[in-house]
C-alpha cells in the first residue's frame, strides 16, 4: 500500500544511509534484518564515506558512531576523525536528519578526548533517538522506543544440536567487559565436576585471548573457539547448551542475548532493570538472574532452576517481530525529515517520546 501523508497527498519516498556496509559476513544479523523489515517507500544504502560526505540522503542512521572513529594505526584514527568530521558538517548543510540507535547508553570502552567530543557534536545533531528500551536514559530529544527483533527468521531451518547436560556457553565478541575471564574463576571455582563451559568467540585483542586462553588451559572441563562463526556453527554451539551466560560487567541491551533465546536456550545475566523487564516478557524460566560478580553459586543455581522449574516451549517473542519494527522505524524516518515536527504523544522523565 503507497503511504499517504496528510490531505490524502503521496508521502515522499525516503532515502536512508546506514552506518554498516552491506553484504559483509560479519555485518551483525540485527542490521541485515532491519534493513529487510523497511517498508517499500523506505530506500536504504549501504555506508561508505563518499555517501556518507557526498550523497544525497534524507537520514543518516548510526548504530555504534564511536566504531567510525576507530583505525588500527594513528594516521588511520586520524582519517577516520577528518571524515566523522566532514559527515557532520555535510548532513547540517544538506539537512540530513540524523538519526540514532542508542543500543547502549554509553560506549563500553574509554573514548579518546577528542573522539568523546565529536560524538558530543553528533549527539547535538540527532533529530531522533531510537531506543531499545524504556529504561535506556537519553538526552532530552525526540524519542522513539523499538524493541530489538528476535532471530528466529534468521536461523530458520538450521539443524541444532542436543542439549549437553551440564554444558555452560558464552558466545559472541570477546572484550574486557564482558566478564569473561571472571566467568572462566567461578566456573572453575564450582563444584560440580559434571559442568563444562564452552567459549565462542572472537577476543578484541591478543591479549585479552592469551587472559582467556590461560584460565583455559588450567581447566580441561573449559573449551575455546576464538572466531567469527557462520550461522551453522553458532545455532550448533547455542542448542547444544543447557545455558548461556553473560556475565557483563554492564548489560544494557544485548543482541547476543535475543539471540539464545530465540534458539529456545535459556540465559544467566546480571540482575538490571532491562533484564527484568526481559524476565516478565518472554515468560518464567527463560532469563535467570544474578547481583554482583558472578560465582559459582550463580551458575549452579541457575542450572538448577533450568532443570527443575517449569517453562513454556519457547520464550515468548511476540512483542519482537520485525514486521512491526521495520515500520517504526520508518515512522521514526518520517518525524526526522519533518524536522522534529510532530508532536510526540507522551512525556517521561522529561523526554519527549514517540508513542512507537
Amino acid at each position: 500500500m503507497t503511504p499517504r501523508a496528510a490531505g490524502g497527498l503521496t508521502a515522499p519516498r525516503i532515502r536512508v544511509l546506514q552506518s554498516f556496509r552491506f553484504g559483509s559476513n560479519e555485518t551483525n544479523p540485527y542490521l541485515t534484518q532491519l534493513v529487510a523489515s523497511l517498508p517499500p517507500d523506505i530506500d536504504a544504502d549501504g555506508f561508505s564515506w563518499k555517501a556518507a560526505i557526498l550523497g544525497r540522503h534524507d537520514v543518516i542512521h548510526l548504530h555504534w558512531p564511536e566504531v567510525l572513529l576507530r583505525g588500527t594505526s594513528r594516521l588511520k584514527v586520524a582519517r577516520r576523525r577528518l571524515l566523522f568530521s566532514c559527515l557532520l558538517v555535510s548532513a547540517g548543510l544538506r539537512r540530513a536528519a540524523i538519526v540514532r540507535t542508542a543500543h547502549n547508553e554509553s560506549s563500553h570502552e574509554p573514548l579518546a578526548r577528542i573522539d568523546a567530543w565529536l560524538l558530543r557534536r553528533c549527539d547535538a545533531q540527532t533529530r531522533v533517538w531510537i531506543r531499545l528500551s524504556d529504561d535506556t536514559a537519553l538526552p532530552n530529544r525526540l524519542i522513539a522506543t523499538i524493541p530489538h527483533g528476535h532471530y528466529r527468521d534468521w536461523f530458520a531451518g538450521r539443524p541444532r544440536s542436543s542439549r549437553v547436560p551440564g554444558r555452560l556457553l558464552f558466545f559472541g565478541l570477546i572484550r574486557p567487559y564482558k566478564g569473561v575471564t571472571a566467568l572462566e574463576d567461578a566456573f572453575s571455582a564450582a563444584s560440580d565436576p559434571t559442568l563444562t563451559l564452552r567459549i565462542v568467540g572472537k577476543p578484541n585483542s591478543s591479549a585479552l585471548e592469551a587472559d582467556v586462553a590461560s584460565r583455559a588451559a588450567a581447566d580441561a572441563r573449559i573449551t575455546t573457539r576464538f572466531a567469527y562463526v557462520d550461522d551453522a556453527e553458532l545455532v550448533a554451539e547455542v542448542s547444544a547448551a543447557e545455558l548461556v551466560v553473560l556475565p557483563y560487567d554492564e548489560l544494557h541491551n544485548s543482541g547476543v542475548l535475543l539471540l539464545a533465546l530465540s534458539l529456545d536456550t535459556p540465559v544467566l545475566v546480571p540482575d538490571s532493570a532491562v533484564t527484568r523487564a526481559l524476565a516478565d516478557e518472554v515468560g518464567p524460566g527463560w532469563v535467570h538472574r544474578y547481583a554482583g560478580r558472578i560465582m559459582p553459586e550463580h551458575l549452579e543455581s541457575a542450572l538448577h532452576a533450568v532443570r527443575s522449574e517449569p517453562r513454556g516451549q519457547s520464550p515468548d517473542l511476540s512483542r519482537r517481530e520485525w514486521a512491526a519494527i521495520g515500520r517504526l522505524h520508518a515512522e521514526a524516518y518520517r518525524c526526522a525529515v519533518g524536522g522534529a515536527q510532530t508532536e510526540p504523544a507522551a512525556h517521561s522523565r522529561s523526554q519527549r517520546r514517540f508513542a512507537l
